[in-house]
């Protein structure tokens, strides 16, 4: 009888946690099906993305899947992303963004996803080469939640719920000539970085703040 009701009092306790964590997702509209790129462009490398156990796998050349289901831009937002890097891999998450036949997208901010590739020292959660974050707050083969918070000029990046970048835009800040990284508006888009990273992205999830 005790076993019974000590594993009731665990059951009670874990839906309950559920239904907490269900209300924090309040208001939020899901952008990705898990079965197909319904709302979804791919620009160059096509053969870079698929669909694997409901999630975008993004492996090959070059490529950036754009969300272009929207009926209108992206300005103030709250943008839920779940992630899951291989060893050694590079990735992002794009906002206030448009589409763009090829390159890497020129307008808005990167949201970098790197736990643990070499070559970038710009590790998961970065703004990036806007505000860096040196020391990965996350693991590969584990799935996280990358959440990126636009309000008015200020952008925040949390990883699992721990906010890893807090940037205020400055009041002079100017578009770049390459990249243009300043507050704006836009759409999102995921990134596959080269051939020998492998990133999934799956329960991509936004809620409007305007």
């Amino acid at each position: 009888m005790r076993k019974l009701t000590a594993l009731f009092v665990v059951l009670t306790f874990a839906l309950s946690a559920q239904g907490f964590a269900g209300d924090k997702e309040e208001g939020f509209k899901r952008l990705d099906t898990g079965k197909d790129f319904k709302g979804w462009k791919i620009n160059e490398s096509k053969d870079s993305w698929s669909i694997e156990d409901g999630a975008f796998k993004a492996n090959g050349g070059r490529s950036h899947l754009f969300y272009v289901g929207y009926d209108k831009p992206f300005v103030n937002f709250e943008l839920k992303v779940d992630v899951l890097t291989k060893a050694n891999s590079n990735g992002g998450i794009y906002f206030h963004t448009k589409f763009q036949e090829e390159g890497w997208p020129k307008y808005g901010f990167e949201a970098q996803v790197n736990n643990t590739y070499n070559s970038d020292p710009r590790k998961t959660g970065s703004l990036y080469a806007v505000k860096d974050v040196l020391e990965a707050p996350a693991k590969d083969d584990t799935w996280f939640t990358e959440h990126i918070i636009v309000k008015g000029k200020h952008v925040v990046i949390k990883i699992d719920g721990k906010t890893v970048v807090d940037y205020h835009e400055p009041a002079d800040a100017k578009a770049g000539n390459d990249f243009t990284r300043v507050v704006d508006k836009g759409t999102f888009a995921l990134q596959a970085h080269d051939p020998g990273s492998t990133v999934y992205f799956r329960n991509i999830r936004v809620k409007r703040l305007d």
